[in-house]
């Protein structure tokens, strides 16, 4: 990095995304470990439908909660500060969960507790990040780099949806959770010891008090942000396609397991997002591309936008319709696919509209995402159990993406708008 540039150069910037990857993967690795063991664990602990959708949706009640202050303090002593201390808690959390479940009798409280408190330690990373990338990265690379970081959901996905459903498989469910929590740990070792100097990891105690505290001496203003229809707009899209997203990864595992009971796990846990890691490659390469050819940002955003949410939603009504197992296959692979747009869309348009607060604004809409995503989860579970169809939960899928799409077609923006002459010492 130059003196007196914000910026990464080029070098550090591929291998801080490459480190980002592998985080997020991990991340989703950890999170994804009950959904991948749904099925064995309801029948451990003897849960139905709606018990299982306590435990999947409490993950949500959690992550709601962190979302906004791990952002602002994120903008405050550095995103990756954060990032490290976070991932540290849930590695440990997830390979110490399967050794507490033997120590209670009451496994469907215990197992809520430790997913919401999963939640709470997930729910900063990407308003982290959102802050991270926003003062590190250029503007003309941040598409690509966000897709390229964001492609470690998908990543992580797969190889817990591969490596976990054979490890469920071979040595049962704890199996999954030792796997994820400490290759977790081991991620979190390298990149403290290889990216961050000594300095660098050391916090003290007042600069973390200066970043818990929202002080007028930060110039943010909330009051004219919160008034301008384009962070509305780009705040209810993120909610909108948060919490579809989440309904997904909740739910598809068990909805191929229960429809085509025959099935290997390993293809419908691992193909989708295998699908959905170039083609989220893609969507940054493209969005940056057309960029730097004198395309519009606004426009750019809102074509990747229309592929992530109303593309993806079509192809998820077909997955309710099908009774094949390789259209289901296909479907599932489109839709989560193309979801991936996203990273391309409103993910940056945050960032191009405020990067002096980012990462607390991304955290608005992921907490948004959050609430909802808790609503959709357990709706789904009850639609499910009272209708014994699948399709009810495609639809609601669909709508909630529609009203997303909408938003942001009619007031989305890419100008900034933390920049008024009455504020400019953001």
């Amino acid at each position: 990095m130059a003196a007196g540039d914000p910026y990464w150069s080029r070098p550090e910037s591929r291998v801080w995304t490459v480190m980002l990857l592998l985080g997020t993967c991990l991340l989703y690795c950890a999170r994804v470990t009950v959904p991948v063991c749904a099925v064995a664990l309801s029948t451990h602990f003897d849960w139905d439908k709606k018990q299982s959708g306590i435990v999947l949706s409490s993950f949500f009640w959690g992550y709601c909660l962190t979302q906004i202050i791990g952002g602002h303090i994120s903008d405050q002593i550095g995103g990756e500060k954060v990032l490290l201390l976070s991932a540290s808690a849930w590695g440990f959390l997830t390979v110490v969960t399967p050794l507490l479940t033997h120590v209670t009798s009451a496994h469907l409280v215990f197992m809520t507790s430790s997913r919401f408190l999963m939640g709470l330690l997930q729910g900063v990373y990407f308003p982290s990040l959102a802050s991270l990338l926003s003062q590190k990265v250029r503007e003309s690379e941040r598409a690509f780099t966000y897709s390229t970081v964001g492609t470690g959901s998908q990543f992580g996905t797969l190889v817990i949806g591969g490596a976990g459903s054979l490890l469920l498989d071979w040595y049962g469910w704890e199996s999954v959770f030792y796997f994820s929590g400490l290759l977790t740990l081991l991620w979190v070792y390298c990149t403290c010891k290889y990216l961050l100097s000594e300095k660098e990891l050391i916090i003290p105690v007042d600069y973390l008090m200066r970043g818990l505290s929202i002080s007028k001496q930060t110039k943010v203003p909330w009051k004219q942000l919160f008034k301008k229809a384009p962070i509305w707009a780009v705040i209810i899209a993120q909610l909108s396609t948060a919490s579809t997203f989440f309904t997904l990864l909740s739910w598809l595992p068990t909805f191929f397991k229960e429809t085509f009971p025959e099935s290997k796990g390993w293809v419908f846990n691992v193909v989708p997002w295998l699908v959905a890691i170039p083609t989220s490659l893609f969507s940054g390469f493209l969005s940056d591309h057309l960029i730097n050819q004198g395309y519009k940002t606004i426009t750019i955003r809102k074509f990747m936008q229309v592929i992530g949410s109303g593309v993806s939603s079509v192809f998820a009504l077909c997955l309710g319709q099908t009774s094949s197992f390789c259209k289901a296959i296909v479907f599932a692979s489109a839709s989560v696919g193309l979801q991936t747009f996203n990273h391309s869309g409103i993910s940056v348009n945050v960032q191009d509209l405020a990067p002096s607060c980012a990462g607390l604004l991304f955290g608005v809409g992921n907490t948004g995402g959050a609430l909802l995503g808790v609503v959709c989860v357990y709706l789904a579970g009850h639609l499910i159990e009272t209708t014994g169809s699948w399709i009810s939960v495609f639809n609601l899928v669909a709508a909630v993406n529609s009203v997303g799409l909408c938003a942001f077609l009619l007031f989305g923006e890419a100008q900034r708008v933390d920049t008024d002459s009455a504020y400019v010492d953001l």
